[in-house]
């Protein structure tokens, strides 16, 4: 749906405000983006570190710590936890199916 309202009726201190808040919003989605490809940096190297020496692409032990860990600082931090949580669940699948990939490629 776009947004083609006529904006010309809206006070322009609620359009500036609304641009300001939406500029940052942009900013900090560019920084999420970049942290999760620095993130994905490392676990590509977990992964060649693990194909390497025969370790399984998993490891539920961490995760779940991960988990614990992430539902804390969420907490902490006054997000839902279960946000938090799902959106490492969907992380941690992404990085186990790259270490799959990699795992078959080193054998």
């Amino acid at each position: 749906m776009s947004d083609t309202s006529d904006t010309s009726a809206i006070d322009p201190a609620v359009t500036a405000e609304l641009t300001r808040l939406r500029e940052s919003i942009d900013n900090i989605d560019a920084a999420v983006v970049h942290m999760l490809a620095e993130r994905f940096k490392c676990t590509q190297q977990v992964g060649v570190l693990k194909a390497n020496h025969q370790l399984p692409p998993a490891d539920p032990a961490r995760e779940a710590r991960q988990i614990a860990r992430l539902r804390e600082l969420a907490e902490s931090a006054k997000l839902d936890p279960a946000f938090a949580e799902k959106l490492l669940n969907f992380i941690i699948a992404e990085v186990i199916r790259h270490h799959e990939t990699i795992a078959d490629g080193a054998r």
